[in-house]
């Protein structure tokens, strides 16, 4: 009997033993492929040589150190890095895990409001079929209704509008910038609704994750948001927890969109899932509003700016650096997608493949013609993680893809660096996979544009 209090209750989950590169292998010495980085957070794999390295060398240093009476170089230079990347923040902080990132996310937009004189500032917009975080707070905010379930009574209020989600929304005959105007829009008319004067901020995924599939924004979308909330005074807060640090091809996803937010929240990728470390990068024109203000950022947390963690972390983005790991995302996401379209396009279950650099959703559907989502539920995710298991692949996927109940799809988030080799071996056991778990439809499904024999 376990001592362990595990989320599936009851139900005891696999004993990884041992992990190497894209590899994780159980006690019992069974080999499982990693198509998803777990949930898009190893990026580079396990046993990396250059981050066990730098585990003994910061073990050697300093364990801990209270950010509120000193600073280390490892946060330091680490968050250098980061806004240098940046496209044009200009301050870090650094805390354990992707909710507390967008948490602190959420108190600083109210703070710099408060700080302005703009108390009444407390509302925050977000986007239905989005995911922020697991904290009341967080959770508040995420228009994924299967999270909030039992907890709905607890949350605070928030306002939802419309997601960026082209596959289902984009009306017939719509371009892209006609679709990205009318949510833009959407957007203004809620705000001036509900009062500009009473909005904090508007948040969003910049791709949204694991409650969709890696559902990117069309082009154009994200600059028509930032330019509402410019003209409202609401702050413009991104969540990368899932989509940056390379995820997409970037060191932050925005950038391929040509805006730059005024706070984003980063975290699984930070430090490959080696040490559990987030952040919070904000705009100098936030920073320095809190500074003319009160001068104090209302927030404290024990492992805020962790110098072991930041340690490993640096050491994780200098080697994506040095290895020029971006070019082999955008590379290997771009072969991803391309064997996914050859081997799945014509699926009569498989609706959509989409996505940015190795971060890559497949939805399924029940008509491929008419998009009726797939209502597999609960039911299909569980067979096809027992297909994936069964042929040695671990597999992301989920269910209520559409509007929290209905819909499912697979969200790929394999390591940064994983081999041409490794990409093909995923798609053709994921093949698989599809065929065994839509058994009916066997006979019918095309392979490379002719039928599979």
């Amino acid at each position: 009997m376990s001592s362990v209090l595990y989320k599936n209750i009851g139900a005891r989950p696999l004993w990884a033993e041992y992990g190497h590169g894209v590899w994780l292998e159980d006690r019992d010495g069974r080999r499982f492929l990693d198509t998803c980085g777990g949930v898009a957070v190893s990026s580079l794999g396990h046993r990396h040589a250059r981050i066990a390295e730098a585990f003994e060398r910061a073990a050697r240093e300093l364990a801990w150190a209270h950010a509120g009476s000193f600073t280390t170089t490892p946060a330091e230079e680490l968050a250098d890095l980061l806004v240098q990347q940046s496209g044009g923040l200009s301050r870090v902080q650094f805390l354990s895990g992707g909710s507390e990132a967008m948490e602190l996310a959420l108190k600083i937009a109210y703070q710099y409001h408060c700080e302005r004189g703009d108390r009444d500032r407390t509302i925050v917009i977000a986007r239905r079929q989005s995911y922020h975080g697991s904290t009341l707070g967080t959770l508040a905010i995420s228009g994924n209704i299967q999270r909030r379930s039992i907890f709905e009574s607890l949350l605070g209020p928030a306002e939802f509008v419309s997601p960026c989600y082209a596959y289902r929304d984009r009306a017939a005959g719509e371009s892209d910038p006609d679709y990205a105007r009318r949510l833009a829009d959407e957007l203004d008319t809620r705000i001036r609704e509900l009062g500009a004067d009473r909005v904090a901020a508007f948040v969003a995924e910049t791709v949204v994750g694991s409650t969709s599939g890696a559902v990117p924004a069309v082009p154009g979308y994200l600059a028509a948001i930032a330019e509402v909330c410019r003209r409202h005074g609401v702050l413009f807060v991104l969540d990368e927890v899932m989509a940056g640090m390379g995820r997409t091809g970037h060191h932050y996803a925005y950038l391929e969109d040509g805006v730059v937010p005024d706070i984003v929240a980063i975290g699984k990728g930070l430090a490959a899932g080696y040490q559990p470390i987030s952040a919070v990068v904000v705009s100098g024109g936030v920073h320095d509003t809190l500074g003319a203000g009160s001068g104090v950022l209302q927030n404290g947390q024990t492992h805020v700016n962790h110098p072991f963690a930041c340690a490993i972390a640096l050491e994780v983005q200098q080697v994506i650096l040095d290895e020029n790991l971006l070019a082999n995302v955008r590379a290997r996401g771009e072969q991803l997608r391309e064997r996914l379209t050859q081997r799945l396009g014509g699926h009569p279950r498989v609706g959509d493949i989409r996505g940015r650099g190795l971060f890559v959703g497949v939805e399924f559907v029940e008509d491929r013609q008419t998009h009726a989502p797939a209502r597999g539920g609960k039911e299909l995710v569980a067979r096809l993680k027992h297909e994936g298991l069964h042929r040695g692949l671990l597999l992301y996927p989920g269910y209520g893809t559409v509007d929290g109940v209905l819909g499912n799809h697979v969200l790929f988030a394999p390591p940064f660096i994983a081999t041409e080799a490794e990409i093909d071996e995923m798609v053709s056991r994921f093949g698989e996979v599809v065929d065994a778990s839509f058994p009916r439809h066997r006979d019918t499904i095309t392979h490379q544009g002719g039928p599979r024999p």
